[in-house]
């Protein structure tokens, strides 16, 4: 690992001014060498960490948010949203009360990320700012297409733990888990730029595919920064759920998991569905089979059981990943039952 300076930026608009460029851009070059005098925002550090250490990023200065108080703070605003600080540790966000009662889905994700160690560091807008964790991408030898090279190695690799959807060009799945519950939840990124504009995108249009933007993961612009997320009043007869599923009961990556929001009413009819997969595509993906299949419904297990197999129906799988369509029809049909039981 290289030298680099170490700077703490009191407020947000200091930390703008020393940004120079987002850690996307810092790492893509043509030559497949890092970017050369980068300055990069730092939240926890844990996937910065991993990056420098693996020869993918030189800054040349971090800048820690740390010391931002607003950016650790989880606020609740008289129209019910609920903005949830960018500094905020996963930790934190597992335990907080009003997430745990009103955004069940999050918490559960939270608490199932990394290992507690890594919980009570890493925060929730670095986890959604992460780079991809395929060993590809994370090699130096292999210049893949993410990073300005020609092609994806997956596609004629190892790829048993990529992507089912989506992956056009790119075989990546997206990294973050908390994603999936804040995609399914309606979640927003609030995002400042160094002359105090702001602008609220949903998740779900904040993260990009590779048809959309190969070399990148999200619509951060370089003088950006994400400051909170925020999420929407639940409605009354809102009812969600997280399951995660790895390999190992330990700190493991999930090789799948969903995320399920019901709106149910005063009843057991569901009005509308969300059904989000994570792990299964380059972006947090959008189970519309499933939601269209539960959407004015009663929740059953056979109405459960239809819309997993309606979840999976769009799946590609590569040469060594289709056991894993499977593992989601079972998440699926038990993230639908678990979040139309009680509360």
């Amino acid at each position: 690992m290289k030298t680099f300076e170490w700077t703490s930026a009191p407020g947000v608009a200091v930390a703008l001014r020393a940004q120079t460029v987002t850690v996307a851009g810092a790492m893509l070059t043509a030559s497949g060498e890092p970017a050369a005098d980068p300055a990069i925002l730092k939240a926890g550090g844990i996937d910065l960490l991993d990056l420098m250490k693996e020869g993918l990023l030189t800054p040349r200065r971090v800048v820690d948010l740390r010391g931002i108080p607003e950016l650790g703070r989880v606020t609740s605003a008289a129209d019910g949203t609920l903005a949830v600080g960018a500094m905020v540790t996963l930790a934190q966000v597992a335990a907080h009360p009003l997430i745990r009662d009103r955004y069940r889905a999050l918490a559960l994700a939270a608490a199932g990320s990394a290992s507690p160690q890594i919980r009570n560091v890493a925060t929730l807008g670095g986890n959604l700012l992460q780079r991809p964790r395929c060993w590809y991408f994370r090699s130096r030898e292999h210049h893949c297409v993410r990073k300005g090279g020609a092609s994806c190695f997956a596609f004629n690799g190892e790829n048993q733990r990529h992507a089912l959807f989506a992956h056009t060009g790119c075989a990546m799945v997206h990294p973050s888990t908390p994603a999936t519950a804040l995609v399914a939840l309606g979640a927003q990124a609030e995002l400042f730029d160094a002359g105090g504009r702001r602008r609220a995108v949903p998740l779900e249009q904040f993260f990009v595919g590779p048809r959309q933007d190969i070399e990148r993961e999200n619509v951060l612009l370089p003088g950006e920064i994400l400051t909170a997320v925020l999420l929407p009043a639940p409605l009354p007869g809102a009812h969600s759920t997280h399951l995660r599923q790895g390999e190992l009961d330990s700190f493991d990556w999930p090789i799948a998991d969903v995320a399920v929001v019901l709106d149910l009413g005063a009843g057991t009819v569901c009005k509308t569905a969300s059904v989000v997969l994570g792990a299964a595509a380059p972006v947090p993906w959008r189970a519309r089979g499933a939601e269209a299949a539960l959407a004015g419904k009663p929740v059953s297990v056979a109405t459960a059981r239809a819309a997993a197999t309606a979840a999976i129906a769009d799946a590609a799988p590569l040469s060594r990943n289709a056991w894993k369509i499977p593992v989601f029809e079972a998440l699926v049909r038990r993230a639908i039952l678990e979040a139309a039981g009680p509360a």
